[in-house]
Order: C-alpha cells, then sequence, then structure tokens
C-alpha cells in the first residue's frame, strides 16, 4: 500500500508498505527504519525548531518535535531506537537568487541543520542524504528494505 505524507505530516508502517512524500523544496523528508523490524516512518519537516514559530498549532511539522514523535510511534509498533538509521533529502534553496546561501532565510539550510541536530541527540546514524541544491525532490521510501528512491525533474531517479 502506498501510504502519502503531506507537509508537516508523519506516517509509521511496517513492510511491505511504501511512504511517500511529494514536492520537497525546503523541507525535509526524514524516513527513519529499523531493519530488524522492518518498521519505518517518514516525517515531512517543515521548519527547523518549534521555539521559533509564530505558530504552532501543528507541532510535527518542526524537526525538533517531529523526530521524538515519530521513534515514539515506531516504537509503539516494536521497532527498536537501538536499530534505527535515518535517512534525509530535500532542504532545497528554492530560490537562490535572492535568498543567499548564508542567510537566515535560507529555511532549507536551517532544517538539514536542525534535522541532523536532534538526530545526534538521540544516537541515530545519517546513512543516506541527499540534500540542498535548489531542486524539488519526490521521495519513495519502501519500508519492505528500507530502500529510498528520490525523483527530481533534472536527474534520472536515484536509490538510496
Amino acid at each position: 500500500m502506498m501510504i502519502p505524507v503531506g507537509m508537516g505530516e508523519i506516517k509509521v508502517s511496517e513492510s511491505p508498505n511504501i511512504i511517500s512524500a511529494v514536492g520537497l523544496g525546503s523541507c525535509i523528508a526524514l524516513t527513519l527504519y529499523d531493519k530488524f523490524t522492518k518498521i519505518g516512518g517518514l516525517a515531512h519537516v517543515v521548519l527547523p525548531s518549534i521555539k521559533e514559530a509564530n505558530d504552532s498549532s501543528n507541532p510535527i511539522r518542526f524537526a525538533d518535535v517531529a523526530i521524538g514523535v515519530m521513534i515514539t510511534d515506531m516504537r509503539r509498533l516494536g521497532a527498536n531506537i537501538q536499530f534505527m538509521n535515518a535517512k534525509i533529502f530535500g532542504g532545497a534553496n528554492m530560490f537562490p537568487e535572492i535568498i543567499f546561501s548564508h542567510s537566515p532565510m535560507d529555511v532549507g539550510k536551517r532544517n538539514i541543520e536542525a534535522v541532523q541536530k536532534e538526530l545526534k541527540k538521540h544516537n541515530i546514524s545519517i546513512v543516506a542524504s541527499e540534500v540542498g541544491d535548489h531542486i524539488g525532490r519526490t521521495v519513495i521510501f519502501n519500508i519492505r528494505d528500507g530502500s529510498v528512491v528520490v525523483k527530481t525533474a533534472r536527474f534520472e531517479s536515484r536509490r538510496y
């Protein structure tokens, strides 16, 4: 079954399901996977930190909240945090002509850094990533084997 994940959402599931996030720009698609239980999750992270938010009505759209919630949801299904690994995709600067890479307006870069920082807190290794650049991405996460296919308009699909 194909399970779509919208902006600011988290979905967790078991094999043989597939979870996807379409149209990532500055957002991050973060996958967590426990290869022993074949339980996985995908978070569509929109912003780096709830502490900077004017509107916190959907807290799981923030990196610093989403990761902990996804770990908890996966553990409820039987996953073990010791066996989880992460893959991250997205974090593009979609407007490089007006937003410079060292600008606080570069939300993509800030999202990448926030996700990396939060994963480090939980001692979860990043085993693959395709982040930054100026391209939109679609991510398809196969829980059967933990693989991720990334599609863009610019390149052929790549598998991680």
